[in-house]
């Protein structure tokens, strides 16, 4: 692993002993491309290592493992690490009772660029959220792309990952949480009561939030807007979203 000069570590480990040994220290594997067709013993043995910890395996074409590759020594298997711990939706939930506020979280939904990411923990962090969630599969991981788009803000506002979003809104809203989406033909936010324990959710661009995860939303929140495009980056609707729950907590 080599080190970039922001001082983050890169999340790209390559070469069979130096991934089957993340493994095996409890690293935490975001994903793992393997080459297509690579039957042999120690290979098998990281993908059998992979899916115990659920990570998620792409089979690739040599050609994509050295276009990832950073030292051209990848021996058909490279795995991307988290360069922050994730945290679990219960420790949320903890923090927000540590500060005697109504827990406020934003879940985001197929949010895949990283920059994105790092963008929503920023304004997580600003608008006092107590944390963010992420899906496990069709999602951004903490990279070191991630750390450095939010600023500094990843080493103080947690990130959950789960295995199912809209698994985790129904957990949630037994612990006595309202959910609210972005949605262009929602109600216009500022008609909507978003105070008290709430769930932000966005989704990605184009596809917006997903069908299963919008059905067990409580509200939809519109952004009003008057130019000639009808959509904002998912970031941006984040932090516009975000900063009307804050205007609203402090009425």
């Amino acid at each position: 692993m080599k080190e970039k000069n922001s001082g983050v570590q890169e999340t790209h480990i390559e070469g069979r002993n130096a991934v089957l040994e993340a493994f095996r220290a409890g690293k935490t594997v975001d994903k793992l491309y393997v080459l297509d067709g690579c039957q042999d013993g120690p290979v098998r043995t990281i993908v059998r290592e992979a899916k115990k910890c659920g990570t998620i395996l792409n089979f690739v074409t040599k050609e994509r493992l050295d276009q990832l590759s950073e030292t051209g020594k990848h021996q058909g298997v490279i795995a991307q690490t988290a360069v922050y711990a994730y945290a679990q939706p219960e420790e949320l939930l903890a923090r927000a009772r540590e500060k005697g506020e109504a827990p406020f979280l934003i879940l985001l939904d197929g949010i895949e660029d990283p920059y994105n990411l790092g963008a929503v923990i920023r304004t997580a962090n600003l608008a006092g959220a107590h944390g963010v969630v992420i899906p496990k599969r069709r999602a951004a991981g903490l990279t070191a792309t991630v750390a450095k788009a939010s600023a500094g803000a990843l080493n103080y506002t947690p990130v959950a990952k789960v295995t199912n979003l809209a698994a985790t809104i129904e957990e949630l809203k037994k612990a006595g949480m309202w959910f609210v989406c972005a949605d262009m033909d929602g109600t216009p936010m500022y008609e909507l009561d978003l105070k008290g324990p709430i769930g932000l959710v966005i989704g990605g661009e184009g596809e917006g939030v997903g069908k299963l995860v919008r059905e067990r939303c409580d509200m939809a929140a519109a952004i009003p807007m008057k130019g000639d495009i009808d959509s904002l980056n998912a970031s941006v609707a984040c932090g516009v979203l975000a900063y009307e729950i804050v205007r609203q907590r402090l009425m």
